[in-house]
């Protein structure tokens, strides 16, 4: 069911209902530690949860590139694809780590241990190339480098 929520008018006549959609992003990252994803089912779960429209929870669920609606891999690589990271090299970095995982942007290893995404800034321009592994921030990332990051992944 859902809560009660403190529906205010603001000046251009929109309707906010703070209490109501606070809890969708944590609700939606619970499941997604717990399963690695957020299914169709999840989401309507959770629109029923929190008595909105699955279209709202979808268009947060796909909004952030932090939630996912597919499975990935036991790992997530993302390389930062920001300006300072795309003007240092970080489309060499990303060629290399397709190269070494046998895979693209986007997909998982065939043995579901690795998936190589790209994603917005990460905060780390001022050592760029830079990636996060998993939830670790990895700065200066040469040819090197990214070999070393998926010997410790394996």
């Amino acid at each position: 069911m859902a809560k009660e929520c403190a529906v205010s008018k603001l000046d251009k006549g929109f309707l906010v209902c703070d209490e109501t959609r606070s809890g969708l992003i944590p609700a939606l990252q619970e499941i997604q530690d717990k399963k690695g994803y957020i299914s169709d089912n999840d989401m309507q779960a959770v629109a029923d949860k929190f008595g909105i429209h699955p279209v709202e929870v979808y268009s947060v669920a796909t909004f952030y590139s932090f939630l996912t609606t597919r499975k990935r891999g036991r790992h997530v690589i993302r390389i930062s694809e920001c300006i300072s990271n795309t003007m240092a090299g970080s489309r060499k970095i990303e060629k290399e780590f397709e190269k070494a995982l046998g895979i693209k942007i986007s997909e998982t290893t065939k043995n579901n241990k690795i998936t190589l995404e790209r994603t917005g800034c990460i905060g780390m321009c001022d050592k760029a190339p830079a990636a996060m592994i998993d939830d670790a921030l990895v700065g200066n990332i040469t040819v090197a480098k990214v070999r070393e990051i998926i010997k410790s992944l394996k």
